[in-house]
């Protein structure tokens, strides 16, 4: 017996809204079956992807709607907790972009909405369900490294995109660069380490990227580049190495766990993940004697070209856990916790910044 597809709303037809109906689009058990945004130039591009959809300019129209049993929030940062707000009160289930808001008060908001919430809420860190991450995460977890003590994480990447009315040129509309992008680093870190923050100090500035650039709004205030150190209640500790002026990278992305007993390095867009295991006895090891290829294997991950376009397969695979969880009646495996931790972390770390000084994560959060 055919099963009905889930009904999807999309909220948000920009770059990632876009993103995420291409992705629907592949995936059978579901349908778009309503787009919403009030820019008449993003809603023609999401209907070359679905062309039978329902289109709204107005929000307001658009909630009215009954027949949704699924709505994807790809809005502008900074109108997420109004935007989610007013959805909660209709009950459906919900996937809301990253970062899950821009200040501090607004994330703690949303978090007390949505952590009793009785649907499912599901904060969009994609970056946990790129396969090489995905993989290197595993072989982590399973104790093959030891237990990990440092992580770091290097994002060395092209500068931010064009939006419309050039809203992500502003931290009062992003959150600052370390909330609206490194938001999923420090996701991955809570994520791969299993431990808190206790501590984070950063350095950074907007020294290359945008600095002629000027707006009805004045001149743009991203950070373009930042060094951030973060210390863990396990005593593990983190860091990010973040460049928004180094498109001619390799590998834009590299994540190395590093455990007492081996480690792991993830590389994309290679998408290759190598383990090295430590030698017994390596105190007493000769100089030039460290490396040991024998000890070193590399696994590449092969993907399917349709699903590569969203994030590297991550989006299509973060649909592919959102659906099961709807399915089973599963509790989100990113939650309105993990969306507010992203969210405190980056405001620490852009508080780090600005102040010159370590901020201690008691001083932001309330449990």
């Amino acid at each position: 017996m055919p099963v009905t597809p889930l009904r999807y709303g999309i909220v948000g037809t920009g770059l990632m809204g876009r993103e995420h109906l291409r992705i629907l689009a592949l995936i059978p058990e579901v349908e778009a079956v309503a787009i919403c945004d009030p820019h008449s130039a993003s809603i023609e591009e999401a209907l070359k992807i679905t062309p039978e959809a329902d289109t709204y300019d107005d929000f307001s129209d658009f909630l009215n709607r009954d027949d949704l049993d699924v709505v994807v929030v790809a809005t502008p940062n900074h109108t997420h907790a109004d935007i989610v707000t007013a959805l909660v009160q209709k009950g459906t289930h919900l996937l809301i972009e990253k970062p899950m808001a821009t200040t501090i008060q607004d994330a703690k908001t949303l978090h007390s909405l949505l952590s009793d919430y009785q649907s499912l809420a599901w904060i969009g860190m994609e970056y946990r369900y790129a396969p090489p991450v995905a993989q290197a995460i595993e072989r982590s977890d399973s104790g093959e490294i030891g237990t990990l003590r440092m992580l770091s994480i290097r994002e060395h990447r092209y500068p931010f995109l064009p939006k419309i009315d050039d809203w992500n040129r502003f931290n009062k509309n992003t959150g600052g660069t370390l909330v609206e992008k490194c938001c999923h680093f420090f996701d991955l870190m809570r994520h791969i380490l299993k431990s808190e923050p206790t501590q984070i100090f950063a350095s950074g500035a907007i020294d290359v990227n945008h600095l002629n650039e000027t707006y009805d709004e004045g001149k743009p205030d991203i950070i373009d580049n930042a060094l951030v150190i973060v210390d863990f209640e396990s005593g593990a500790r983190a860091s990010l190495d973040l460049c928004m002026f180094a498109e001619q990278s390799t590998d834009q992305t590299e994540i190395h766990f590093v455990g007492d007993a081996g480690k792991i390095e993830c590389r994309q867009p290679a998408n290759s993940v190598t383990i090295g295991l430590r030698h017994e006895g390596w105190e007493n090891w000769a100089v030039g004697a460290f490396r040991d290829s024998e000890r070193l294997r590399t696994d590449y991950i092969d993907m399917a070209t349709d699903i590569s376009h969203g994030h590297g397969g991550a989006t299509f695979h973060e649909h592919q856990a959102f659906l099961r969880a709807i399915q089973q009646s599963q509790r989100p495996s990113v939650s309105s916790l993990d969306g507010l931790m992203a969210v405190l972390m980056g405001a620490a770390a852009e508080i780090s910044i600005r102040q010159n000084r370590v901020v201690h994560m008691s001083e932001l959060t309330d449990y």
